[in-house]
């Protein structure tokens, strides 16, 4: 069992759809307010900063302390970035990443998409599986561990 003590900062690299599964394991559950999110076309970048669940020293325990982290992703080579169901317009909003996916294309273009609690999702539309998490806090003390039904 890992401990609140034990943990170290994430700095992760995704490059094939098996490495986003890592980074979709990492940020499962983390927060973040619409206005922290960003798809940049000029530079082809889709960006978010949120606080994240650290699942690496909680994941086996059912009592904390648990704890959160500021983290911020992006992905690169994005050619395209379609909202669905989420309101761009409230930026104070937050919603919950459930997960990130991949979607293999045909020719030269893949999807991820990122799902959100209550049905929402950013489907990004990639040249290539570019990504990266960089943890960019502290880590700081909170009392629930998310649940999932089954």
């Amino acid at each position: 069992m890992v401990s609140l003590n034990d943990y170290k900062p994430l700095k992760l690299m995704a490059g094939d759809a098996e490495d986003l599964q890592i980074l979709s394991a990492c940020t499962q559950d983390a927060v973040i307010k619409m206005g922290d999110m960003a798809y940049l076309p000029e530079t082809r970048r889709f960006a978010f900063v949120g606080n994240r669940f650290v699942w690496e020293c909680a994941a086996d325990r059912r009592v904390g302390p648990f704890a959160r982290v500021r983290t911020g992703v992006h992905f690169d080579d994005v050619k395209n970035a379609q909202f669905q169901y989420l309101r761009t317009d409230a930026k104070d909003a937050v919603v919950e990443l459930l997960s990130i996916g991949f979607e293999a294309g045909e020719g030269a273009s893949d999807t991820i998409v990122l799902d959100f609690a209550g049905g929402g999702a950013i489907r990004l539309t990639v040249e290539s599986v570019n990504a990266y998490l960089t943890d960019m806090s502290s880590p700081w003390r909170t009392r629930a561990k998310p649940k999932h039904g089954d």
